[in-house]
């Protein structure tokens, strides 16, 4: 931790504690399937769409709900002075179909689009497996458990390609969980009569970035089977694309859709539908009263700061080459540290992907669990290209008295191109409103 809290622990996942190889024989099938939009041949990464409702969410990726009372969500994003966009970003609100419940993070790609665009559409459905599969965990293990699988199946996806995907991703998410003074969420079994979710009458489709022309997040048309596809027709490229079609369908069970597919046999995955009918869905609302407890994970530099009445509580780690602890941790596994890079290629000592580095660059993440009071405002998330250029004080104290959540994150994004950062920028802000007594 980087700053005082008696609430807040934080916990350093060893490189050792789940094999970050190979997933268990039974887990190959149950790796989600990729969306369409996100493997294109465009060079951008792009984020699922955001689209706006009313109240219920149905447990759709990157769609606010206007009368949350828990808390509200802004996101913006520019590419910068880079020529390309790696970052992507992504929210669940009401997430597991829990009133007040959430899931957000941001993904920072480097090396290529592949690693962002698959956390960015699908680590929200690796957590919810986890949590499924293992109940009885506790959530920082869960993380772990994840952040694992996660990387995994970006393994597997590079072995599939032949090596030409190889990307990887520094991430941070937060996980907004309701419990009860136990830690655990007994109210769920006394809830006989769960709200069920209407589907929202009226859905705007708010594009994140519309505003933003920099901004390579745009939805996308393309079919799976445009992928790589040679206009010129180079019988080279036509195999590699062939190589990369080929991986992305490894991790969805033979097809580039984005939907999940409940009837696959032996699947694991979450019954979660992308196009959920009022029949399927229910909400539990828990008990006035409940626990707040943010769960924060990171890998790599990018970074989730808390504002606590107006204090800055940074509830990560920024594993960096820089850093001594890291460093002694790649020397002692064999590699080395050079100019703050890892064996001289990547500055990140830890993230998601990057499978030719899996030995020393691994992907366990630093968790921290936080119980929120009255006294927490907001928290951001972002990747370095905010916090190479903005200190975790100034950023809080940037945005402490700008209530809009989207306004907030569009200042933070404008600050941050305004002094001249090198890199993708992308912000999440989350403000938490106050609960009742």
């Amino acid at each position: 931790m980087h700053s005082d809290t008696t609430t807040t622990t934080g916990v350093d996942n060893g490189s050792d504690s789940i094999s970050t190889t190979s997933l268990p024989p039974s887990a190959s099938s149950q790796l989600l399937a990729m969306p369409r939009n996100g493997f294109t041949s465009s060079p951008n990464a792009r984020s699922k769409s955001i689209t706006t409702t009313d109240l219920d969410t149905n447990g759709v990726l990157n769609r606010h709900a206007t009368k949350n009372t828990s808390y509200q969500i802004g996101v913006s994003e520019d590419k910068g002075s880079r020529r390309t966009m790696e970052d992507t970003h992504a929210f669940v609100v009401d997430f597991d179909h829990i009133r007040g419940q959430l899931f957000a993070g941001v993904f920072d790609g480097h090396a290529g689009i592949h690693a962002a665009d698959a956390c960015g559409h699908h680590f929200h459905e690796y957590l919810l497996k986890s949590l499924k599969e293992s109940p009885d965990m506790t959530v920082p293990d869960i993380l772990n458990k994840t952040y694992h699988e996660m990387d995994a199946a970006l393994s597997r996806m590079c072995e599939e390609s032949d090596g030409k995907i190889h990307s990887g991703c520094t991430a941070v998410t937060a996980f907004l969980r309701i419990e009860d003074a136990e830690g655990k969420q007994s109210f769920l079994d006394n809830l006989s009569s769960p709200v069920t979710a209407e589907s929202p009458k009226s859905e705007q489709a708010t594009n994140s970035n519309q505003d933003e022309p920099n901004s390579p997040h745009e939805s996308s048309a393309e079919s799976g089977d445009d992928l790589g596809k040679d206009h010129k027709g180079s019988k080279s490229k036509k195999s590699t694309s062939n190589r990369i079609k080929k991986a992305l369908r490894s991790l969805g069970s033979g097809t580039l859709s984005g939907s999940l597919s409940p009837k696959t046999p032996k699947s694991g995955s979450p019954t979660i539908s992308r196009r959920p009918s009022a029949e399927n869905i229910h909400i539990r609302v828990p008990p006035e009263g409940a626990r707040r407890v943010l769960y924060c994970a990171n890998v790599g530099d990018a970074r989730g700061v808390l504002c606590r009445k107006g204090k800055a509580v940074r509830l990560t780690y920024d594993h960096k080459g820089s850093d001594k602890q890291e460093a002694k941790r790649i020397t002692d596994a064999g590699g080395f540290v050079m100019s703050g890079r890892v064996n001289g290629v990547l500055a990140v000592t830890r993230s998601l992907g990057d499978s030719s580095m899996k030995e020393f660059v691994v992907g366990a993440p630093y968790t921290t669990e936080t119980e929120l009071c009255d006294d927490d405002e907001c928290l951001i998330l972002a990747c370095d290209g905010l916090w190479d250029v903005i200190s975790d004080q100034a950023a809080v104290d940037l945005i402490r008295d700008t209530p809009d959540p989207q306004l907030a994150s569009t200042r933070l994004m404008k600050y941050a191109l305004s002094h001249h950062t090198t890199d993708n920028v992308t912000v999440e802000v989350i403000r938490f409103k106050k609960q009742k007594p």
